[in-house]
This record gives C-alpha cells, structure tokens and sequence, in this order.
C-alpha cells in the first residue's frame, strides 16, 4: 500500500530536520508531506529549502490550527493516491522500523493505530487515551481498559478512513481534537490499537515558544480550557453537559498548575490565559443546542 507522511510545521524546521528528516529516509518508498502554517517569512524559508531539499511535497496555509493543517496533509496525500496516512509532530522521534509496523497493522483491518510514546528522559507520555464523563477529565497514560482517543503526536490509520471520519474537527484549534476524533471514531466501529511494544520518543512541548521551561504557552492554557467544553457542547446532553461547566474552574487550576505554581510569582498572564478559555468555552456550549453536528463542515472557523 502507498504511503504518506504528514507533518504540520509552525516555526519547527529544526526540529522537522532532526526527526522527520531521520524516519523519511528509513522509508524512501513514502512520500512526505509537510503542512506549514509558519508565521514568519523567515521561518517559511527555511521549511520550504528544507522540503526542496528533501523532496518533500510542502503544502503552505494560514494557521488556522493544529487539526486543520493534518486535514490539508491529508487531503493532499489522498490527491496522488496514498492510502495510508501516518500523522507525526515535529518533535516527535519514530523509527522506520515503527513506522513499518504502524503501516502493516492498518493493512489488516479498520484501525487507528499508535505507538506507545515516551519522554525523551525515559518516562511515560502516552499509554492509551481514556475519557472520564462524569469528572470531565482525561487520561492518557492508562494501563488498562479500552482504548477511547489516542493521541495525535503519532499514529497512522488508512486514508479513506480518515477521510470518512471527517478528519479533525476544526473547530478544536488545537488540544481536544484528538479525543473528539476518537469518540467519534468509536462510534463508527474503527477501532483504537497502541502497540503497547512499540515506542515512540516525544521531546514534550518542544515546539511551544517554552519548550525547555515548565511553563506552557498561552495557547496551551486557553485552547485547554476552552475545547473541553467544545468537547462537551457537541457530544454529551444537557445535563453532563452543565455539570462540565460547573466544575470547569476546577480543571482550569489543574490546566494551570501543569505550568507550575512558580509561573504565577512573576507572570499573571497564564491566570489571565485559562479565564479566557473556561469563559469562552463555556458561552460555547451554552449556546449549544440539541442535534448540532458532531462531524466537521470543511474549513469551519471559530
């Protein structure tokens, strides 16, 4: 089966250099597609002599988020015939030989695959993505249990697949996608595999404006905060609904707390940052209402 690799690249060539630059060339029969949503011509530069470079196919966009720009790879992979699409971040390290397993496991049957995923210091990142309905909150480091999302750091799954999923939700700019595609992915019978003795290596956070601190990127806390109850708007009734509302504050401090209480002794700006999104998130699926679409419309902005 032909095989694409999807990349999204926001201001990470280096990191795009060091790890998909190293799978790609363990593959040669793949052809590499790079969705650059960069936001400074210099940045933009660098990723398009980098493709050159590579022979990758470089597909630039307005940023309009993380699942959007994997929807344009993908869609672009589907326009010359791949039929099997493995999605990587930037600063994520899979192997050839991984990527090679990934690709056979969707060969026999209807999957959504994934690796486990580590830290680059040996702890464990992912494991398995499960969903708490009644608190609201995710896990993604499960030992056991059915598989509900997995993340979308790495996975591979067949393209006419994902294409008859719908792909992300954009409406997610970034965070929380990967467990809407999951819920729904469940729904329309796909199945949710980690090869549990495969790993991939992910450098956490390294293409945020922090990478090498504790502190998390504005977006981070916003787009958090905000999207669990996007999440919530589009896939449970009134009642669970109300009840993520009302103990939304409670997971913004947790939301806020994985930056650190030290951030808030210099810089209110992430306090500020998950405000904006528990309030934004929470007008959202107020304004909700029963039988609103739960797969994307094409391009959908918030």
């Amino acid at each position: 089966m032909s095989v694409a690799l999807v990349v999204v690249n926001h201001a990470s060539d280096r990191l795009v250099a060091r790890h998909l630059a190293a799978t790609a060339q363990g593959l040669p029969e793949a052809r590499v597609v790079v969705v650059d949503n960069s936001p400074d011509i210099e940045h933009r530069q660098r990723i398009a002599e980098l493709a050159h470079t590579q022979g990758w196919d470089l597909v630039p966009m307005d940023n309009l988020g993380y699942g959007a720009g994997v929807n344009r790879g993908v869609e672009r992979a589907n326009s010359w015939g791949a039929q099997i699409t493995v999605v990587l971040n930037p600063d994520l390290a899979a192997s050839a030989e991984l990527v090679q397993v990934m690709v056979a496991a969707c060969q026999e049957r209807d999957v959504i695959v994934t690796p486990r995923i580590d830290r680059e210091d040996g702890r464990s990142w992912f494991t398995r993505g499960q969903l708490d309905l009644r608190q609201g909150r995710t896990r993604s480091r499960a030992e056991q249990g059915e598989v509900q999302w997995i993340s979308g750091a790495c996975f591979a799954v067949r393209t006419a697949t994902w294409l008859r999923l719908g792909g992300y939700d954009p409406r997610y700019f970034m965070y929380w996608e990967d467990i809407d595609l999951g819920w729904r992915a469940v729904q329309a019978g796909v199945e949710l595999t980690v090869l549990a003795d495969q790993v991939a290596v992910h450098w956490v956070g390294g293409t945020q404006s922090t990478a090498g601190t504790r502190r998390k990127s504005q977006r981070y806390y916003t787009e958090n905060c905000r999207n669990r109850l996007v999440f919530a708007a589009h896939h449970l009734d009134r009642a669970d609904r109300w009840r993520w509302i009302l103990t939304s504050p409670g997971y913004a401090w947790e939301v806020l707390l994985r930056g650190g209480r030290r951030q808030l002794l210099s810089d209110l700006r992430p306090l500020w940052a998950v405000t904006r999104g528990t309030l934004s998130g929470a007008w959202y699926a107020m304004r909700s209402r029963p039988g609103w679409p739960t797969r994307p419309a094409p391009e959908v902005l918030r």
